[in-house]
């Protein structure tokens, strides 16, 4: 197997801020991996706080070595490789990941979803996400969140509910809520939650930091809106961690290596009897579309990075209502891949 890859600067339409930095784009690494006459797509989405860059994936993928893996791939087999090749850098291994998955269903001529078990009937509304910013930033962004039936709101600074307000002055659709670890105080925050609780937020991630799971558990116990692990999980090694500490899980695939330990997640938080949100980084239609493979067996998903950007280089997913709609397609289902796009 070859790799060819091409480094891609995702432009974001507005400037994206959580309650501890602010960004205006995303390095990418796009990939593709020829296997015979057959070509798989991957995408490696390295937001600067997870500490991969181009540097560190043009390094990684110089060691990499896919020859030995013959058709059908074993994924667990794959991702212990990856894994022995370096630690950390899940965003390269998961590009790595979703164009051996791309190859799989096109050598099976059948769509990722259908390889994992998921019905496209049951495909959740994906959000829209909503930044920290001044409620006249928020309002010109809400316009482009039109189409969508559930906002996502990162709050954690001191303007929580300013934001909120602000977004309920113009929309009564179901929010999720995304504290990026922002809430300090046990007590300021359940008085938050229950005040949430009341605007109509269905769920909230991260409530107070990853390293804190005393404060976050103690937050679950009381809390009548579900509370999620995001930056607390990464890897299904950090799974057993959480019990009682959260109602349920975010899964993003920049975190999880890819399709295959990312289902593999999901699996285990059922058997926890934990709920699955299925999220993403600012990301293309290529790295969505494996999200929105295995989307349908999540209770909630925010798939929303090709809206979120300016300079997609594939065909945008098919949306409607709401909802990711599948296509048939082999493997992901990519469209609109232009020549001269990879080397």
């Amino acid at each position: 197997m070859k790799i060819s890859y091409k480094p891609f600067e995702l432009e974001l339409k507005h400037p994206f801020s959580i309650s501890k930095f602010t960004r205006t784009s995303t390095p990418l690494m796009l990939l593709k991996i020829h296997y015979g006459d057959i070509f798989g797509y991957g995408e490696a989405s390295m937001v600067p706080y997870m500490g991969e860059s181009y540097e560190t994936a043009q390094a990684f993928l110089k060691q990499v070595d896919l020859s030995q893996f013959k058709h059908p791939f074993n994924f667990e087999e794959i991702i212990a490789y990856l894994d022995g090749i370096a630690p950390g850098q899940p965003a390269i291994k998961a590009a790595i990941d979703i164009a051996l998955n791309d190859i799989n269903g096109k050598i099976l001529n059948k769509p990722c979803y259908e390889i994992y078990g998921a019905d496209p009937l049951k495909m959740p509304v994906t959000s829209y996400t909503i930044g920290i910013d001044t409620p006249e930033v928020i309002r010109e962004k809400l316009k482009d969140a039109e189409q969508f039936k559930v906002i996502k709101v990162k709050l954690g600074r001191d303007n929580d509910r300013e934001i909120i307000q602000t977004i309920r002055s113009m929309t009564n659709v179901p929010l999720y809520v995304d504290a990026n670890q922002g809430w300090t105080d046990r007590i300021q925050a359940i008085d938050l939650i229950y005040w949430l609780h009341q605007q109509g937020v269905v769920l909230i991630e991260q409530p107070m930091d990853k390293n804190d799971p005393d404060g976050n558990a103690w937050l679950t116990a009381r809390s009548p809106i579900p509370l999620l692990a995001d930056e607390a999980v990464q890897r299904l090694g950090d799974m057993e961690k959480l019990k009682g500490a959260y109602h349920g899980i975010n899964v993003k695939l920049m975190k999880s290596c890819g399709m295959y330990e990312g289902h593999q997640m999901i699996l285990k938080a059922r058997t926890f009897g934990m709920k699955v949100l299925i999220g993403c980084m600012s990301e293309t239609s290529c790295a969505t579309l494996a999200a929105a493979a295995l989307a349908p067996l999540c209770n909630w998903a925010d798939l929303d990075g090709p809206w979120l950007t300016k300079n997609n280089p594939f065909t945008d997913p098919k949306f409607e209502d709401g909802r990711y709609t599948l296509t048939q397609l082999p493997g992901l289902g990519l469209q609109g891949i232009t020549s001269g796009l990879f080397p």
